[in-house]
């Protein structure tokens, strides 16, 4: 039989069936075995499966002197499966104008949180429709959800750092594919980020590149990061000068000294402090929820991972024997004769503009655009590699850094960037 492509346009027909109802076995092999049986040619094919509730829809071209017997088989296999269809004669103008659509502009927007929920989702859509943007697709990333699923040990033990843990879904994603070009993306990217603080959940906005799909370096801060506090603030208080050291700390964040000089005068209060004391903090450093699962996953699929730290080698490299990060830049504390501090660093202090230099250094060695790399930290000495990297994540980040961050996460754990790489739990659990 001639295919359909090759009658004109007036002995043709582009038909849409769409078939609702109970997901069972062998409905695509039924229908698409009578098209084939009229040689028909499929343009576009998709299904969805929403709790054994299947929804199912094919766009075909054929012969218009056949459309009369295909749909009078289908209907009546339809009818066998129990299931609805509808048909729609698609109007060629229309198809083309569908067509032309291909390659323009893609987003990935994916919200991610304890719970999501109607208002979330709603909210989104709006922002969505306003920019006109049209939804091509809507998946979930997370597992089935239970309606009384335990809470973790892991997130037991993060409950002073998250005061939502009493949810009942320990992690719900939700992922659009829009198409279309944003009247206002920057507009769009603000709206968003204002929509997260004010109902807690986080949202992700991405062009779909090529460089999205492929992402192969990931550079993380340390403290208050990979780990839940300050060691600089450890070490101060096991020396007897926390609160001198807090008060630094306190002056950089008002702007009067900047990071090198708060560092430096922070650094040299630790003087004369035994290195057994850092043997003992980092034998009880408390580790961020989800580091453990971000890192088996990271590590499974190849990606190369990378510590960027303001804080102290001894720490990063702790953490790099620990869960197998492949380099660790920090700040590398003088140690004396007697295995005491000196009050002094090693080389040049890692400060914000050198995690940026050390991001690309690590692209160069490691073959990638920069557009495939991703940062994530919390500070203002992070905003540098935030903003440099492919995809730039504030995590549980100061208010500053979070405004000025295009992603961010704060209502879950680190692993949280895993949903915002496109992993689905399905690929998670199968890492892990």
């Amino acid at each position: 039989m001639a295919s359909s492509y090759r009658f004109p346009a007036s002995h043709r027909e582009l038909i849409q069936i769409n078939v609702s109802g109970p997901d069972q076995a062998g409905i695509t092999a039924a229908l698409t075995s009578i098209l084939a049986k009229y040689d028909a040619t499929i343009l576009d094919i998709g299904q969805a499966d929403v709790h054994h509730s299947l929804a199912f829809g094919i766009l075909f071209l054929t012969r218009s002197d056949l459309s009369g017997d295909i749909l009078k088989e289908i209907l009546l296999k339809t009818s066998e499966l129990h299931m609805q269809v509808q048909f729609s004669v698609i109007d060629e103008k229309e198809y083309q104008a569908w067509v032309n659509l291909q390659g323009k502009n893609r987003y990935i927007i994916t919200l991610v949180g304890r719970v999501i929920n109607a208002r979330q989702i709603s909210a989104v859509a709006d922002i969505i429709t306003s920019q006109n943007l049209n939804i091509d697709a809507i998946k979930r990333l997370t597992g089935r959800i239970p309606l009384d699923p335990p809470v973790s040990e892991e997130v037991k033990e993060s409950v002073e750092t998250l005061t939502h843990v009493g949810a009942k879904t320990p992690k719900a994603c939700i992922e659009f594919s829009v198409r279309g070009t944003p009247k206002d993306k920057e507009l769009m990217q603000s709206e968003f980020m204002r929509l997260a603080s004010e109902l807690n959940f986080d949202i992700s906005l991405q062009e779909d590149s090529m460089f999205r799909r492929s992402r192969r370096l990931i550079c993380f801060d340390m403290d208050s990061t990979l780990i839940r506090t300050e060691v600089i603030d450890e070490l101060a208080d096991r020396a007897g000068v926390g609160e001198e050291v807090r008060a630094i700390t306190e002056s950089a964040m008002r702007g009067e000294i900047d990071f090198r000089e708060s560092f430096t005068r922070r650094v040299a209060l630790l003087k004369g402090l035994d290195v057994s004391v850092m043997e003992d903090i980092a034998r009880s450093l408390p580790i961020t929820e989800g580091l453990p699962r971000l890192m088996k996953v990271l590590k499974r699929f190849g990606y190369k991972t990378a510590i960027l730290s303001g804080g102290f080698t001894f720490f990063g490299n702790d953490l790099k024997n620990r869960f197998g990060f492949d380099y660790v830049y920090a700040n590398d504390l003088e140690i004396d004769e007697e295995g005491k501090l000196t009050g002094k660093v090693k080389g040049d202090i890692v400060d914000g503009n050198r995690k940026k230099e050390l991001l690309r250094l690590l692209a160069q060695v490691e073959n990638i655009d920069i557009r495939q790399t991703i940062a994530v930290g919390d500070g203002a000495n992070d905003l540098p590699m935030l903003s440099e990297a492919g995809l730039g994540i504030a995590f549980h980040a100061k208010p500053k850094v979070k405004a000025e961050a295009s992603q961010s996460i704060s209502t879950i754990g680190i692993d949280g960037v895993l949903y915002f790489l496109g992993f689905k739990d399905e690929s998670i659990a199968s890492a892990v």
